[in-house]
């Protein structure tokens, strides 16, 4: 397990008192039982739970689990709310609004007005009063280096870079105009809005000798991290979403985009223009050809192309029928048009 210091980046504005907690998000509570009194500083997810923290779990999770005695669990889950094993626990109307208005309560981070941020101009750059650079670490011109930031020897970072809430460790390069540690695309179809987003308060983590080309983005994690692996190369113009997580070894050609919480096994070969879908694993030495869309879980040392992916002999025999039933693409067989009227 990766730990970081969640004040490195975020500062805590307030802490939360655990029998208060309920009062905070009162309009939400359908039911709370608080056993113990307890500060609250800190934020939990189901991977890696912390002392005096808060913990969110969604009505669709299904696995079981146990928490410390200083953790107060928060759910939309009737069954996980009843469970007598959880003795500090608030079941919620919606648990989206109850993170957004808990964690703002919590923390200042950089989707707030309220968010800070003390820069000395070197060489061209802005570099955070609060960052962490080895001696041995370039800094382009005009980059944006945020608190709290690391990064390690021998780094390379190119000109119009910024990089904020992340951790780099040693001999990695970041090409031109590339960010490092936005926001996660964090939302609510139904509460759509700037003022509704989902904040993200967790980190970038980059381990050694990674590559990533130009104008790429990698968003930090939601509540841990982002994790791209040792000796991995990463072309111009991919994004890595939030709580991606890229073993080592990672081969990933332009535009290729990975949806947020996919887990990425050691030894990818990707082509480019590929699309994950968000939340699946994908195993180890898999290759995925060029302008795939990855809908699945994958198991490793697949060979996948097409959409949906499948395996590669399978999607070229689907091919071979194709032609051999007589289809053509020719100018004769496009679409139709479709007309779309727009009322402003």
């Amino acid at each position: 397990m990766f730990e970081f210091k969640r004040y490195q980046f975020y500062n805590l504005k307030k802490f939360i008192n655990s029998k208060q907690a309920p009062d905070l998000i009162q309009e939400l509570v359908i039911d709370s039982v608080i056993m113990d009194n307890f500060e609250i500083t800190d934020v939990s997810s189901t991977q890696y739970s912390r002392k005096n923290s808060i913990i969110f779990i969604n009505k669709n999770f299904k696995n079981d689990f146990n928490l410390p005695k200083s953790v107060l669990l928060i759910t939309d889950n009737e069954y996980i709310f009843k469970d007598n094993k959880f003795k500090n626990k608030i079941f919620v109307k919606n648990l989206d609004t109850s993170f957004i208005k808990l964690i703002n309560f919590l923390f200042i981070h950089d989707d707030a007005n309220s968010y800070e941020d003390n820069f000395i101009l070197k060489d061209g750059s802005y570099i955070s009063n609060e960052s962490k650079i080895h001696s041995t670490a370039i800094i382009g011109k005009n980059c944006v280096i945020g608190k709290g930031v690391e990064i390690g020897k021998n780094c390379l970072i190119k000109n119009n870079v910024v990089i904020k809430n992340a951790i780099l460790k040693d001999d990695i390069i970041i090409s031109d105009n590339t960010v490092i540690g936005s926001s996660g695309f964090g939302f609510n179809l139904k509460d759509l809005g700037a003022k509704n987003i989902i904040p993200q308060i967790g980190i970038v983590l980059i381990d050694d000798n990674v590559h990533i080309g130009s104008n790429c983005t990698v968003d930090r994690g939601k509540i841990d991290f982002t994790y791209i692996g040792s000796n991995s190369v990463i072309d111009n113009m991919v994004h890595i979403a939030h709580n991606v997580c890229i073993e080592s070894r990672a081969c990933i050609a332009a535009q290729t985009g990975i949806s947020g919480s996919t887990n990425i096994g050691k030894n990818l070969i990707c082509g480019g223009q590929v699309g994950f879908a968000g939340h699946i694993n994908i195993g180890d030495n898999v290759i995925v050809a060029a302008k795939s869309g990855v809908t699945k879980n994958i198991s490793s040392n697949s060979t996948i192309a097409g959409f949906p992916a499948i395996d590669i002999k399978e999607w070229k025999r689907k091919i071979i029928l194709e032609k051999k039933n007589g289809y053509k693409w020719n100018s004769k067989n496009t679409p139709p048009s479709i007309s779309v009227s727009v009322n402003w």
